[in-house]
């Protein structure tokens, strides 16, 4: 343990792993309070309500992320390099982010009565009028933090994101008594528009002005053909993984009732967090090789060792105590989640090869191969979850997500290989100045 922990202090002078250890000390907080957040709901509101809850807010990441999460891989790929256009790069990828999301979810609550009895609440004016603001802005919310990891400040992300849970949860039992329908959704929701004011002006007050200043005068900004050429093979792609994270399990929630609904995205949302740690290492990869592509193959090693090295013994705890976990929340949740829990762990496995390979594709800006690559695990994984539910229920979306991952894990992993031996050093590497680049 000692030895681990030793070579944990010793990477946090390489900025690869000082962001990617950043962004999995971030999702370790999200998860332990998130984790403390549901057990609270779970026992301050009714099973009904606590589906209900989890369904509104799965449905609001999904739009606010429509596009928010097409911009992670481009924003994590361009700002490093962005200099003097690095404040209108962030602040065109939060206007586009929020104004799609909002059309979509305008979409959504115009066809309200197909989504089934689960989204009946979000029926009327204030209620849709809400949800629709919440849309906007856990949009730019997703985005601060791409924002902060684009630029070299990961370490900023855990702070916010503890001040963030802490408030949501005492918001959360304030409003037990007084909101018994509907607190759960405006206690995730307040929390995050507050949270946004003091966030974005340490970005564009105080990060942003030195990064420019630090950056290179000679090197010429990204132009917005560049990174729409990128765009156009990322987005789709990202779009299609998007159709994982969110899409199924709003797909669940019409196909199942309320309470039902709430077990099963229990064990998806602790499995989710797993796989988080896996795409958190990846995401700083994609900033390290936008920096230095000659250091590719090298930071693709590095990243897969940390990366197997954290998740292992995360997994092996998830599969053999799943029981134990969900029986915290209720006898029903492990009934109906540990072999979902333990199925969706288990394929976080495969994941971490997939997270690394995109990463190192969206440093190299090979966005054809990418969308292929994306565009394919999503057709396996919603497909195969399709497939099997009428048999399997909702543990089919953990044989799908197993099944699939596995399957292009396999296909990809001789491209990997040459990634990690080879690299890409035809490439010049990008001057910086920032202090970070140890």
């Amino acid at each position: 343990m000692s030895s681990v922990w030793g070579k944990i202090l010793h990477d946090l002078r390489n900025p690869l792993f000082r962001q990617g250890y950043a962004l999995m000390a971030n999702t370790v907080v999200t998860g332990v309070l998130g984790m403390g957040y549901w057990l609270l709901a779970a026992r301050l509101y009714s099973p009904e309500e606590f589906g209900r809850g989890q369904a509104v807010i799965t449905a609001m990441r999904l739009f606010a992320s429509l596009t928010a999460l097409g911009f992670v891989g481009a924003l994590a790929r361009f700002l490093p390099v962005a200099g003097r256009r690095t404040p209108e790069l962030a602040l065109r990828g939060y206007g586009l982010a929020a104004a799609t999301g909002g059309v979509a979810a305008l979409g959504f609550l115009l066809t309200l009565p197909m989504w089934g009895k689960t989204y009946s609440v979000l029926s009327g004016f204030w209620p849709g009028l809400f949800f629709l603001a919440s849309v906007l802005v856990w949009a730019v919310f997703t985005l601060q933090d791409v924002v902060l990891t684009g630029l070299r400040r990961a370490t900023f992300v855990p702070l916010n994101n503890l001040v963030f849970g802490i408030v949501k949860m005492g918001l959360l039992v304030a409003l037990a008594g007084a909101l018994p329908s509907g607190g759960i959704f405006v206690s995730w929701v307040i929390p995050t528009a507050l949270a946004l004011i003091p966030v974005n002006w340490l970005i564009f007050a105080v990060v942003v002005p030195r990064h420019v200043e630090k950056s290179n005068a000679e090197q010429e900004p990204p132009r917005l053909r560049e990174i729409g050429r990128f765009l156009a093979g990322d987005f789709p792609g990202t779009l299609s993984i998007l159709g994982i994270v969110y899409l199924v399990p709003v797909v669940v929630a019409t196909q199942v009732g309320e309470a039902t609904f709430g077990r099963f995205s229990m064990a998806h949302t602790l499995a989710s967090m797993i796989e988080l740690l896996a795409m958190n290492m990846a995401v700083s990869l994609t900033v390290e090789g936008s920096f230095d592509r000659a250091k590719l193959a090298e930071n693709c090693r590095r990243a897969l060792r940390r990366a197997f090295m954290i998740v292992t013994p995360i997994i092996a705890v998830a599969i053999l105590a799943a029981p134990l976990i969900l029986t915290v929340f209720g006898s029903a949740f492990a009934e109906e989640g540990t072999t979902l829990l333990r199925l969706m762990s288990l394929a976080v496995l495969p994941r971490v090869l997939i997270e690394v390979y995109l990463s190192a594709l969206r440093a190299q800006s090979r966005a054809r191969t990418l969308a292929t690559v994306q565009i394919g695990l999503a057709v396996l994984v919603l497909v195969s979850t399709v497939a099997l539910f009428p048999y399997a229920g909702v543990n089919a979306v953990g044989y799908g997500l197993l099944f699939s991952e596995i399957l292009v894990a396999v296909l990809i992993f001789g491209n990997l290989r040459k990634i990690l031996k080879f690299g890409e050093t035809r490439t010049p590497v990008v001057t910086q100045g920032s202090s970070g680049a140890a």
